[in-house]
Parts: C-alpha cells; sequence; structure tokens
C-alpha cells in the first residue's frame, strides 16, 4: 500500500475508509457536480469555447486529479481567472477561425500540464514564490472585473467587441446604448438578484443550477427566445472521445485546424502564465484546508497532479483547469473527506454528459453572463487593498501598478508587470539594507537603535554599527557609504565596533568591500572591532586573511565586550590587561573569538558542537 500510495495518494486516503467517509464524500461531491454544470459552462465562454467544453474540462481533470492529487478538498476545474488568460492568449492566433480556436486551446493545456509536471519533478516549486501576493491580489482583482466586462454583451444583448480592454468595451457599450435588448437586461439583473440572495442564504445551495433550471425552463415555455433572448442552443451529448491536442478537434467538417511549432512558441508566454496563476490559486486555497484539517501538503505533488489533470484532459478536449476557491470551500462545507468527492463529482458530469445534455438547449446566455458576474465579484479584493495600506505601503503599490497595468494595458502584460515590479522592489530593498547606531540601554547588555531607543546611551568614543542583513554584491558599497558617513560625524568616532549578529552570509564582493572599509577607516584614524561574527562568516574572512589584517584579538561574541575592548585599548594603549597576556578585558567572561590556531572549539568538544550547529 505504501508504494501504491506513493503514486496514487487517494490509496493512502482509503485507509481506513468506512461508511460514514463515503456518505460525506458523496454528498461533497454531488453538490460539487451539480455545481459544476453551469460554472463548467459559463467559463467555457469566459474562454471563448463553445459551452460543452466548459463540461469536458469538468470530466477528466477531476477524475486524473481525484487520483493522483494530495489535498483532500481541492476542487479541480474550470476557473475564471485561467478562461480568461486562455482567451487572452488564444483569440490572437486563432484569426477568428472556430477549429483553429480550439486546437490552440486544447494544445495551451498540453503545454499548462507539461510545464506543470516538469515544474514538479523538478521541484520547482519555489517558483510561484516570485509570484507575491500582492501582486496576485491586483492582477486577481483587475482581472475580475476584465471578465465581469468581456460579459456584458451577454447582459445586454448587444454584439461588442471581443477584447478584453475594459475601456474599450465601456465605450463602445456607451455608444450602441440604444441597442440593449431590455428583455436580456431585465432577465440577467433577475439571475444576479436571485444568486446573490441565495448565495447568502446557504453557501453550499447549489443556486446557480436552480437559476439555470428556471430560466431555461421559462425560456422554452414561455417562448422568450422569439422576443429576441439569446440562448446556448444545441449542445452535443455523449463522452469527449480522445483526440489529439496538437492535431485538431475531432468532429469538425473537413480538415481539422492543424497547429504549427510558431504557434506552440506563440503560446508559450500565456502556458507559463497559466501554469504559475493556476498553480498559485490551487495552492493558496489547498494549504488553507489542509491546515484545516491536519495533513501534509507537497506543493510539488500538487503540480504533478494538476500538470496530469491538464495534460492527460488535453486528450479529452479540456482546456486548462486548476483548483478553484468558491468549489473548494463548498466541497468542504458539503463534507468532503478525500478526493473520492471529486470522483463523484467527475461522475456527474459524466452522467449529464451522457443523458442530459439536450435539458440546456433554452439555457439564455445572459444567465451564464450571470453566473460568471457573482462568481468573480468576490475576486475584487478591496479587503487587501485596505490591509495593505496599514500594513506595508510598499506593497500597497505593488498591488495598485499590477492592477494598473492589467486593467488598462493588458492580461499577461499586467502579470509580468507585477512580477518584474515586485523583482525590483526585492533588489531595491536588498541593496539598502538596515543598518542602525546602537546605544546600550542603562544597566543591561542590551544594545539597541538610538533613533527608535533614546534612552539607549552611545559610549563617548565608541560607535556601534549594526548590519541587519546578509553582505553581498547588492549592497556591501551601500554599507561602506554609510560607513564613511560614520566616520566625518561630528565628534568623529576613535573606534568602531561591527555588530554582526544579523550578518548570515558574505560574498567575494563583500569581503572586497569590507577591505576597503578598514582602509577608509584607517586614513580616519578609526579603530575596527567586531561583534558577534558567526563561525561559516570567520571561516570566509580567514581565508582572505582579513583576521589577520584586523587583529585576531578584535574579535569578540557580545558587543559589550567589544566596547569595553575599544575602550581599554585606547586607556592602555595595548589591547591586553594586566595578568592576562593578549587577551582583551571581559574575554574570559564572555566568549572572546580566538586566532585560528588556539580555538577554543579545538579543545572542547561541546564547544565544537556549538560550531557545527552555527552558534557563534
Amino acid at each position: 500500500m505504501t508504494f501504491l500510495a506513493r503514486f496514487f495518494p487517494l490509496a493512502a486516503q482509503l485507509e481506513g475508509y468506512d461508511r460514514s467517509t463515503f456518505r460525506s464524500d458523496l454528498s461533497a461531491g454531488l453538490t460539487v457536480g451539480v455545481m459544476l454544470i453551469p460554472q463548467g459552462m459559463a467559463y467555457a465562454l469566459i474562454a471563448g469555447m463553445p459551452p460543452i467544453y466548459g463540461l469536458y474540462a469538468s470530466l477528466v481533470p477531476l477524475v486524473i486529479y481525484g487520483l493522483v492529487g494530495s489535498s483532500r478538498q481541492l476542487a479541480v476545474g474550470p476557473v475564471a481567472i485561467v478562461s480568461l488568460l486562455v482567451a487572452a492568449g488564444v483569440a490572437p492566433l486563432a484569426a477568428g477561425d472556430p477549429e483553429r480556436y480550439v486546437a490552440l486551446a486544447l494544445l495551451l493545456a498540453l503545454m499548462v500540464g507539461v510545464l506543470q509536471l516538469g515544474m514538479g519533478l523538478l521541484r520547482f516549486g519555489f517558483l510561484t514564490n516570485f509570484l507575491s501576493h500582492p501582486v496576485l491580489a491586483g492582477f486577481t482583482s483587475a482581472a475580475a472585473i476584465v471578465i465581469g466586462a468581456s460579459q456584458l454583451k451577454h447582459l445586454v444583448g448587444v454584439d461588442l467587441p471581443g477584447t478584453n480592454q475594459v475601456l474599450e468595451l465601456g465605450f463602445a457599450l456607451a455608444a450602441r446604448w440604444q441597442e440593449v435588448h431590455v428583455p436580456t437586461l431585465l432577465l440577467g439583473v433577475v439571475a444576479i438578484g436571485l444568486l446573490v440572495v441565495l448565495k447568502r442564504w446557504r453557501k453550499a445551495f447549489p443556486g446557480a443550477l436552480l437559476v439555470v433550471a428556471i430560466s431555461t425552463a421559462a425560456v422554452a415555455f414561455l417562448g422568450w427566445q422569439d422576443a429576441g433572448i439569446r440562448v446556448v442552443g444545441q449542445i452535443p451529448g455523449g463522452l469527449p472521445a480522445p483526440t489529439l491536442p496538437f492535431g485538431g478537434t475531432p468532429g469538425a467538417e473537413g480538415p481539422a485546424a492543424l497547429v504549427d511549432l510558431g504557434a506552440m512558441w506563440q503560446l508559450l508566454p500565456v502556458a507559463l502564465t497559466i501554469a504559475l496563476v493556476g498553480f498559485m490559486e490551487s495552492i493558496a486555497v489547498a494549504k488553507v484546508y489542509a491546515t484545516r484539517h491536519r495533513y501534509p501538503l507537497d506543493a510539488n505533488r500538487e503540480l504533478v497532479g494538476l500538470g496530469l489533470a491538464n495534460i492527460v484532459g488535453s486528450f479529452f478536449r479540456a482546456f486548462p483547469t486548476t483548483g478553484g476557491f468558491s468549489r473548494t470551500a463548498v466541497n468542504d462545507q458539503a463534507g468532503a473527506r478525500t478526493t473520492v468527492a471529486t470522483l463523484i463529482a467527475a461522475g456527474i458530469i459524466g452522467l449529464t454528459l451522457l443523458f442530459l445534455t439536450g435539458l440546456f438547449r433554452t439555457l439564455p446566455n445572459a444567465v451564464l453572463a450571470a453566473i460568471v458576474m457573482v462568481a468573480v465579484a468576490n475576486l475584487v479584493n478591496w479587503k487587501e487593498a485596505v490591509h495593505l495600506w496599514h500594513a506595508d505601503r510598499r506593497d500597497l503599490a505593488l498591488m495598485g501598478v499590477t492592477f494598473v497595468a492589467t486593467l488598462f494595458v493588458g492580461i499577461e502584460e499586467g502579470i509580468i508587470v507585477g512580477v518584474l515590479a515586485s523583482l525590483a522592489a526585492l533588489v531595491y530593498e536588498s541593496s539598502r539594507p538596515h543598518v542602525a547606531v546602537c546605544g546600550q540601554l542603562p544597566d543591561s547588555d542590551t544594545w539597541l537603535n538610538i533613533r527608535h531607543h533614546p534612552e539607549a546611551e552611545e559610549t563617548p568614543g565608541v560607535v556601534v554599527f549594526r548590519i541587519d542583513s546578509g553582505l553581498s554584491f547588492a549592497n556591501a558599497e551601500y554599507v561602506r557609504e554609510r560607513v564613511q558617513l560614520l566616520a566625518v560625524t561630528e565628534p568623529t568616532p576613535r573606534d568602531l565596533v561591527f555588530d554582526f549578529h544579523a550578518v548570515n552570509g558574505v560574498d567575494s564582493t563583500s569581503l572586497h568591500q569590507l577591505g576597503e572599509i578598514l582602509t577608509d577607516l584607517e586614513q580616519s584614524g578609526i579603530e575596527p572591532w567586531f561583534a558577534g561574527v558567526k563561525w561559516p562568516i570567520m571561516e570566509r574572512l580567514r581565508r582572505v586573511g582579513f583576521d589577520e589584517r584586523v587583529g585576531a584579538e578584535r574579535f569578540f561574541h557580545e558587543v559589550g565586550t567589544a566596547v569595553r575592548a575599544a575602550r581599554s585599548h585606547r586607556g592602555h594603549g595595548a589591547p591586553g590587561v594586566p595578568g592576562v597576556p593578549g587577551e582583551p578585558e571581559g574575554a574570559q567572561d564572555h566568549g572572546e573569538a580566538s586566532p585560528p590556531e588556539s580555538d577554543p572549539a579545538d579543545q572542547d568538544p561541546a564547544r565544537q558542537a556549538e560550531v557545527e550547529a552555527g552558534v557563534p
């Protein structure tokens, strides 16, 4: 069972599986499956696909993820953001050809799956860290508005340009407001109202399916279609037959639309975007429920599961899918305990494809648009903006930049701008590490930043300079500049104690800059001292002879010891004190770092263990 569970996590979940667990999974599977029917068709419209492809994307990917996915509550299928990215990436390449559009969308699913599977096998899940939370919040908020705007043509019954530019859609609608089909608009508004009320009443209730059933029946029996209300039309029944996602569309009249290597190259940026954004959306919600139900979740395993779901799904006419926020919440509330619930939901979709597609012939497009708008409304994360206003204005700026770029420039461009902006902010921050001049709290050995703790007292003639970051090529010059400023302050310090407790690394560039800092201090007549240098860093300093240039006796574990040694050195003209040859004052009590040839770790096994653990 252990070997089987390694490849199929469902096998481990079935250990101890009983009737009570099955009842919970059955309830959740039925609920999510019924929820997926209208949602899948609605999200297919966002992706620019015929509604039936939303059901295809809700079938095979669910089966594959149910077998190999590790999250027990995650509900996989079409989601709004990914569907929008599909439309943004495929539409410009399809040139209005419906067959080629479908072929490109299936190819895109295959590419997304291969990328996710590859990242999972290579354990590249860390790449999603480059999509920071503020960037993702700004992107999803803007994308939600774009998705809502893209459904306006169905809500008002007016043919609007096929674009994701919100301003262009707004201007087009304003210019043609007299053409708005009032019955369609009224139907859409009523549907939105019912969906909101039902959602607030009970989240797990399949309100979307109820609204679909009522509106479909009303159109069929009251003849609203004759009044100009547009409907989905005939939906082909039956399970999706296997197809080659890179060859064309099965069932098409005449030769299938082939996809060349050039199209694959053009789809690569959007495939990478969907792979990362889709995984981020999925893993974010999966972690919440894994923590709540106390079971382990492997991010790389999730990449493998989602990748296989997209790869296999692409051979059965599924466009890219991932885990969704709202459906996962419903799945959990309905009682899902294992991925058996996901397999049951897939079974509901399969039965619908086999026997029930004819019932949706008179389903109004306006109702599908209403479902989309209600579903994406919660993606506009204004609460996050308020939180960032109080917590971190820089992250708020990142969210704002991503939001504006996505809304007014483009979907793919928005996420790229957000990632580049966050990387630029990271580089800027790393190039300007926090440094501080510290003073000693009265009657203690605590040294704190004097800017924030005015009660901390500076030692006359001695400046304690704390560096709160590792040293690298990116920030070494900045540290040197701050030290140079200290050297020209009035009164000029006689001794400078470097507090290295927070310095966890140095590279070759920073080692070179430390040597330049020593030269600057020598020219200014300032004596350098060091406190809290960790063992790995001390080893690097020794390799380049830095400790010999400074003097091995000038390295201490504690700031207070270094300050007292500096004062003693000035007072006595030598670093030692009577009775302890060559050893600074307080070294025996506070643990001075010894020269390489007499390090106490060489004689003390306990100290050797501390050194190996990185204890200074």
